[in-house]
């Protein structure tokens, strides 16, 4: 499988540059369609983003290609999360059983679904439709201690690069990044905090349903976690291995093996957007095949697409993660390509172009 055995290194040095001779032919024929010229606005910028990172002038982006990544997190001793630990292993049943949120969407978008467990406490060894793939049974709480070693960061990239791999060897021309971990989002806020520079305090939301003052003890802790594990924001690898989760470690992977494929990379909300930003320090050259699905009701979100320099395509107040937001968002991307592809032309309708100006 192509990209699967490459390392880390290998793969970020595969990611190439926008293809802008394929982006300008897909503007060039916009504006020859049977609309006035800017006349479906975003649409328009966006089949051109498509057009550029696929390299076709005429871009595919189906079938699309969800990764769900899930792992457990040591920081939910300290009650960061308003549901236990072992509502990830339950979820994860519940993904191979087709029950949630992203299973409805998946099969509405005719989206091919890989599971993996890369991280969590619960053994799932023996769910059907549920691939193996563990680093270690969740992380260390990093309030205390690492979350993992460095090593460990970098085999749980490796299992997200493998599974966009093997979506992309089955078909998918889009992929979607997804998780699962009780405990995620104050992981994603700590590297958020760490990355953007803003205070936990202005970036620490509600997460799984925390009350007010439940939130306000989560910024407290995260800040004091920072002040112990002193995450070098230079190294994505560093961030990952102190106050990161396994499950956003692979969604790292997935985004960078996406883009070294030329394939769009479709970013769901907070936990997704995290994972974007690892990706980026990681290799630059990412930041150009990434598209904002929604903007996400966790306030750290809205950091880290100002950051990324993402416009999201929805605002839907949501923030279930799984993928859902990023699945819900892909029919737009379907609206894109089938207008460039099979609207007529002003020369081929027969139809009067607008003149220009005296």
């Amino acid at each position: 499988m192509e990209h699967a055995s490459m390392s880390l290194e290998q793969i970020c040095a595969k990611i190439g540059d926008l293809d802008q001779a394929s982006g300008e032919l897909a503007k060039q024929r916009l504006e020859r369609l049977t609309k006035p010229p800017g006349s479906l606005g975003r649409l328009e910028t966006l089949v051109i983003q498509l057009a550029e990172i696929t390299g076709q002038p005429l871009p595919r982006i189906f079938p699309p290609g969800i990764a769900v990544f899930a792992g457990d997190h040591g920081i939910v001793a300290e009650g960061v999360s308003a549901f236990p630990q072992e509502v990830t292993g339950q979820m994860v049943r519940n993904f191979a059983a087709g029950g949630a949120a992203i299973n409805v969407f998946a099969r509405q978008i005719g989206a091919k679904l890989d599971i993996t467990d890369v991280g969590t406490a619960a053994d799932l060894s023996e769910v059907e439709g549920v691939r193996q793939r563990k680093v270690r049974e969740g992380t260390g709480n990093f309030a205390r201690e690492d979350a993992m070693s460095r090593q460990e960061a970098v085999e749980a990239i490796a299992a997200g690069i493998e599974s966009a791999a093997r979506l992309i060897e089955e078909g998918a021309e889009c992929i979607i990044p997804g998780e699962m971990g009780i405990g995620n989002t104050t992981s994603s806020t700590a590297i958020a905090a760490v990355i953007t520079g803003r205070s936990t305090e202005e970036l620490t939301g509600a997460g799984t349903g925390l009350n007010p003052d439940a939130r306000k003890r989560k910024a407290a802790l995260i800040q004091r976690a920072l002040e112990a594990r002193k995450p070098d924001p230079a190294d994505a690898l560093d961030i990952i291995s102190k106050i990161g989760g396994l499950e956003i470690a692979a969604m790292t992977g997935a985004i960078l093996a996406a883009a070294a494929r030329r394939k769009p990379v479709l970013l769901d909300g907070f936990i997704c957007g995290v994972a974007a930003v690892l990706a980026v320090k990681l290799a630059s050259g990412v930041r150009g095949y990434l598209i904002a699905g929604h903007r996400s009701q966790e306030p750290g979100h809205e950091a880290v697409l100002e950051w990324l320099g993402l416009e999201p395509l929805l605002d839907l107040q949501l923030r279930l993660g799984e993928g859902s937001g990023a699945a819900v968002a892909y029919p737009l991307l379907e609206s894109a390509v089938r207008m460039l592809a099979e609207m007529a032309t002003f020369e081929s309708a027969g139809i009067s172009g607008a003149s220009s100006p005296s």
